[in-house]
């Protein structure tokens, strides 16, 4: 089963300036993403989609268990896409309602941002936020 993270909806969860600089802010939490897999508080595989201008803050391709996708247009798009990749055998992290419908449709399981943030705040036992 994967992880598939709708990064504008996770980034957009905490109001820490992400606005300023989305790029910036996709590429911090790619980076969390991916400490996460490393020590084990995620299971790879896990995807994140970027959109827009939160594109340029992380390569697309594979890297320590996680592969970053650019989605071409509507990031809920490139994230059913996914899911239907997995044959619906995902975790969607997500608090779009719209798009929760869309995957649960496909059989996949739905949580918000909030579970994923308490997987990434456990490094170094940092609760921040």
């Amino acid at each position: 089963m994967g992880v598939v993270i709708d990064a504008a909806n996770v980034v957009g969860s905490r109001p820490d300036g992400w606005w300023r600089d989305r790029a910036g802010a996709a590429g911090r939490l790619v980076g969390e993403v991916r400490a996460a897999v490393v020590d084990g508080r995620l299971d790879a595989p896990v995807v994140v989609v970027l959109e827009g201008r939160a594109r340029p803050g992380a390569a697309e391709g594979i890297g320590d268990g996680v592969e970053v996708v650019w989605a071409p247009g509507e990031g809920d798009d490139a994230i059913v896409d996914v899911v239907r990749r997995f044959g619906g055998a995902a975790t969607v992290v997500t608090a779009d309602r719209g798009l929760s419908q869309r995957v649960e449709a496909l059989g996949a399981r739905v949580v918000g941002p909030r579970w994923l943030r308490s997987q990434l705040d456990e490094i170094g036992g940092r609760h921040d936020g």
